[in-house]
C-alpha cells in the first residue's frame, strides 16, 4: 500500500534533532510494510526530499506550503498511485490532506494531536479562534473518511461538534524506551521532572508557583525543567523571584537518549499545561515506570485518579497538594507508576501502528478499493 502522511514538522533528516518521537515510531512501523511518503509542511526553509527510517520524506519549505504540498502529492501519486492520505494534525495538514484526496479520489483520514479544537483567547492559542478557522475545520473535518484522537478528552470536544471520531492514542516506541519497572524511592529529596516547551499553553507560570507552595510546605525536592525556551527567560526570571533557585534547574533541549536517564532518575513527572491531546512524555515517563501528577487534560484526564492524578488547569493550589500527597505516600506513588505502565504499554507504538493500518483497510473496503 502506498500512504502519503501529512505533518506540520517533527521528521528532520537527522532522525535526533526537531523530530517529533511519536510521528518517527509510527513512519517506522508503517513503512516496513508500505511504500510511506511524509509530506512536512514546515521542516526547512528550502523544498528537499530525504529518506528516513524506510520513508520518504518531502520537504516542502516556505512560500505557500498548503498548494505546493497538494501539488507534490498529485506529482507523487503520478508516479505511483497512493491509497490514502493520512493527517497528523488538522488545520494546514488536514486541508492539504483532504483537498489533495477529494482532487485525486481517494480517502484520507485526520489525526487531531493538538490545539486544533480550542479557543485560548487569553493567550493567543487554538484552531477555533477566528471564524476561518472554525469554517475550516467544520468543512475538512466533515469531508475526511474518518477522524482519529489521541484521547478521550479530544473524541469527546470532537462529538460536542456533532464529528464522530475513534481514539487512537500516538504511543511509545519501547525500543528507544525500553520498560522499566517501577520503583521505590531512592533518597530522601524527591526529584521531580517536567518536560515541556517553555511556552503559554504548557503554563510553567502555575508549575512555578505550585512549586513555591510545596517548599512553603517544607517538602524536599528538586526539579529539572526539560523543554526549549520561548519565552524569553521569564520563566528563569519568575523561578528567581519565588525564590526556588536552590530547587529548579532549566536545562534546555535534550535529545530523546539524553532525556531518558533523566527521566529514569526522577521520582514523579509534574504536567501544568492548559491544554494537551495527549503528552507524549506523559507515556513515556509511565514506560520508564515514573507516575505523573498535572493538570486534567488529555491522557491525565483519562488516566486519574487510577494511574495518574489530575487536578483543574491553573490551580497551582491544587497543583502543589497533589504532588506532596503523591510524594509522602509511596505506595500511592508505586501504585500510579504501576497502573500507568500498564495502559502505555497496552497502547504503544506497534499497537498506534496496527491500529492506524487496521483503519486504512476499513476505509478502502468501505470504498470498494484493494490496497
Amino acid at each position: 500500500m502506498k500512504i502519503a502522511i501529512v505533518v506540520p514538522g517533527g521528521m528532520d533528516r537527522t532522525g535526533e534533532y526537531r523530530v517529533i518521537p511519536v510521528f518517527l515510531a509510527l513512519v517506522a512501523r508503517l513503512a516496513q510494510r508500505h511504500d510511506v511518503h511524509v509530506f512536512v509542511l514546515h521542516q526547512e526553509p528550502l523544498p528537499a526530499t530525504w529518506p528516513l527510517l524506510g520513508a520518504t520524506v518531502h520537504n516542502i519549505g516556505d512560500g505557500w506550503p498548503r498548494l505546493r504540498a497538494i501539488a507534490a502529492i498529485r506529482a507523487e501519486h503520478r508516479l505511483a498511485p497512493f491509497a490514502l492520505i493520512h493527517a497528523i494534525f488538522s488545520g494546514s495538514c488536514s486541508f492539504v490532506a483532504v483537498a489533495a484526496a477529494k482532487w485525486l479520489r481517494i480517502a484520507s483520514l485526520v489525526h487531531i494531536a493538538g490545539g486544533e479544537l480550542v479557543a485560548l483567547h487569553g493567550i493567543g492559542y487554538g484552531g477555533r479562534r477566528r471564524w476561518k478557522g472554525r469554517l475550516r475545520e467544520a468543512v475538512v473535518l466533515r469531508a475526511t473518511d474518518a477522524v482519529t484522537a489521541a484521547s478521550t478528552p479530544i473524541v469527546d470536544s470532537l462529538a460536542v461538534l456533532g464529528i464522530a471520531a475513534r481514539r487512537i492514542p500516538l504511543g511509545v516506541d519501547t525500543t528507544a524506551w525500553p520498560p522499566l519497572a517501577p520503583r521505590r524511592r531512592a533518597a530522601p529529596r524527591a526529584r521531580l521532572m517536567h518536560v515541556a516547551s517553555l511556552n503559554l499553553v504548557k503554563d510553567q507560570t502555575t508549575l512555578l508557583r505550585a512549586l513555591a507552595a510545596l517548599r512553603d510546605a517544607g517538602v524536599d525536592f528538586e526539579m529539572d525543567i526539560v523543554g526549549v525556551d520561548t519565552l524569553q527567560g521569564r520563566m528563569d526570571g519568575l523561578a528567581r523571584q519565588l525564590g526556588l533557585d536552590a530547587h529548579v534547574r532549566f536545562l534546555g533541549f535534550r535529545t530523546q537518549r539524553e532525556l531518558r536517564p533523566l527521566v529514569e532518575a526522577s521520582d514523579l513527572l509534574v504536567m501544568s499545561s492548559m491544554h494537551e491531546a495527549g503528552p507524549l512524555v506523559l507515556l513515556e515517563a509511565a514506560v520508564a515506570g515514573v507516575p505523573t501528577v498535572g493538570t486534567a487534560v488529555g491522557h491525565l484526564a483519562e488516566w486519574s485518579p487510577v494511574a495518574a492524578l489530575a487536578v483543574d488547569v491553573g490551580d497551582w493550589v491544587g497543583l502543589a497538594t497533589a504532588i506532596q500527597r503523591v510524594l509522602l505516600d509511596e505506595a500511592l506513588r508505586c501504585r500510579l507508576a504501576a497502573a500507568a505502565q500498564h495502559r502505555a504499554l497496552a497502547e504503544d507504538a506497534d499497537h498506534t501502528a496496527r491500529t492506524f493500518e487496521t483503519l486504512y483497510h476499513e476505509l478502502l473496503a468501505r470504498r470498494g478499493t484493494v490496497a
